[in-house]
């Protein structure tokens, strides 16, 4: 990708009121379920997490409020249910950093990164229980892997910047592709990686 023309980065969250939008579990699914959509009403995104649409609609209220997701154009104002997208198309990330000086912040940050594995962790399995399902082209090409690198802090830094390089690029290019129409033969692949110390 030309340097001019980068993508913006993803939405940084430094506000502790802002990071508990995601301390909610539903608000995590609600999330991922429109970044795969790309754009949904509160009907849709029901339906697809098996809730209310009163409940979802409140929820996706909580997260407009914080900036995260906004109304999607194109789709009128005739008084019909609002259509929503996400605000960063390349998501949100946090920092320990940010939140270091304060006792409150590290407690939400532990909250919500115990959400993120729980739905994680939830996604692969549905994977593993329902793959006989997929075509031979897709179990085959699905990858399950760990490493245990011996690295200094520094460099445990300098290999997550580069793997989210990495694979921002690979989402880059399937999004281009989509933008071209070339949605043949396409799914949305999740690629879940970790990377923390580990004397056991």
């Amino acid at each position: 990708m030309d340097d001019k023309q980068a993508a913006p980065e993803p939405q940084r969250i430094t506000d502790v009121d802002a990071l508990k939008v995601f301390t909610h579990p539903l608000r995590i699914r609600l999330y991922y379920a429109l970044h795969t959509a790309r754009e949904a009403t509160a009907s849709h995104l029901a339906d697809q997490v098996d809730e209310a649409v009163s409940l979802v609609s409140y929820h996706l209220r909580k997260m407009a409020a914080h900036g995260f997701i906004v109304e999607a154009e194109g789709h009128g104002s005739d008084g019909r249910e609002r259509w929503w997208t996400l605000s960063s198309h390349r998501g949100f990330t946090f920092h320990n950093a940010d939140f270091a000086d304060r006792p409150e912040g590290a407690a939400v940050i532990g909250q919500i990164n115990r959400q993120l594995l729980s739905t994680r962790t939830e996604r692969y399995a549905r994977y593993l229980d329902e793959q006989v399902a997929w075509p031979r082209e897709w179990t085959e090409a699905a990858f399950s892997s760990e490493y245990v690198p011996l690295l200094t802090a520094a460099e445990l830094q300098q290999m997550a910047e580069e793997l989210g390089a990495f694979m921002q690029r690979w989402s880059d290019v399937g999004r281009a592709a989509e933008a071209a129409g070339d949605t043949e033969g396409r799914e949305h692949v999740a690629v879940q990686m970790y990377g923390f110390p580990t004397r056991s």
